[in-house]
């Protein structure tokens, strides 16, 4: 005899695709799970990459309007926020944590999709740039980064794309705390 009362409904499927690898990937950096109650949070800015997730995982949510809760602060963000039991405990399952902002480490992401999730940590938490020196002709430098309070999950994501291009990467922190990675 099973548990009694309605069963937890499938909203989203967590067959692996390019579109969900991406998803995860925001949630990964913008991204909060709150427990006791499964609930999956992304904010942003950006509307647009609010309206993607919503495409990437097939719901149509409302895209609400969040405070950064100081007083004083002219700051407002967008969110988009929905609950799931299913799909929050795979969040789980492949390492997604709650209160994840330093405690982020590797996650399990299968290999073909591990380009699309990372498109969405570049869209959360990524940037670009480019430099040339004056002093030498050919000195034009393209650099990506990506900003974390994790350096486990940076260390991991800097590990998975030296192993897939041979490109080692360098870590450099910065901030608040001398142990923040960038």
């Amino acid at each position: 005899m099973g548990k009694r009362g309605p069963k937890p409904k499938r909203l989203i499927s967590e067959k692996w695709t390019p579109e969900l690898a991406y998803a995860i990937g925001l949630l990964a950096t913008d991204g909060c799970l709150a427990t006791k109650v499964h609930l999956v949070d992304l904010t942003s800015k950006d509307r647009e990459q609010l309206k993607n997730f919503c495409t990437c995982i097939g719901l149509d949510l409302k895209i609400s309007r969040k405070s950064s809760g100081r007083v004083g602060s002219e700051k407002n963000y967008l969110r988009v926020q929905f609950k799931n039991v299913i799909f929050y405990n795979f969040l789980i399952s492949i390492g997604l944590t709650p209160a994840k902002s330093k405690t982020l480490g590797a996650l399990s992401i299968p290999p073909q999709f591990f380009w699309d999730f990372l498109r969405g940590v570049y869209d959360g938490d990524g940037s670009s740039y480019a430099y040339w020196d004056p002093r030498w002709r050919s000195s034009y430098m393209f650099y990506t980064s990506f900003a974390s309070a994790s350096r486990r999950f940076v260390d991991w994501i800097r590990d998975e794309i030296n192993q897939r291009t041979g490109v080692p990467g360098h870590m450099s922190t910065a901030g608040i705390a001398s142990d923040a990675p960038v």
